[in-house]
């Protein structure tokens, strides 16, 4: 399957499903295991001397993870089912609409309401917001979420697999 046909597949998938509770409350999501192991370097690497070296070899130890997990995939039966179920799980236009939508009715309800439900995508303290900055808050996250969780993945050729395989 070629690189515009499994992302127009993985897309609809994403549309149609976003993100199903039942499978990721079981597994892992493909990001949170990537975040784990940044996370897991940048405690293990980024301390004391030689930073420089230490930040290298977490890169190349992601680079070479990613390129271990890409030929793997690669080397099963049916790899290109596995990567658009993959990419579909990582684009995540679907999860950020009904966030934001999320956000949108929570502020109908009152200000209390839309405070924790944009808690819920932005990493700032949102105690003191008020019904714009709220607004500004979610937007703001729209926008860089689009970049990363679609328009990155999406439309970037070196992006996820493809540069490994």
């Amino acid at each position: 399957m070629n690189t515009a046909a499994l992302l127009a597949v993985a897309m609809v998938l994403d549309a149609m499903l976003g993100e199903p509770k039942w499978l990721w409350s079981r597994a892992p999501h493909p990001v949170v295991i990537m975040g784990r192991a940044v996370d897991w370097l940048d405690r293990h690497l980024n301390t004391g001397n030689h930073l420089r070296l230490r930040g290298a070899v977490a890169v190349a130890a992601l680079v070479a993870a990613a390129w271990l997990t890409a030929r793997l995939i690669a080397a099963i039966p049916g790899a290109p089912v596995i990567e658009t179920l993959l990419a579909a799980a990582i684009l995540a236009h679907r999860s950020l609409v009904d966030h934001l939508r999320d956000v949108a009715s929570a502020l109908r309800i009152s200000l209390d309401h839309g405070r924790r439900a944009v808690a819920h995508i932005v990493g700032r303290d949102t105690a003191q917001l008020d019904q714009p900055a709220i607004a500004r808050a979610a937007i703001e996250s729209a926008a860089e979420n689009l970049s990363d969780g679609l328009i990155a993945p999406a439309f970037n050729r070196y992006s996820g697999f493809e540069l490994f395989v």
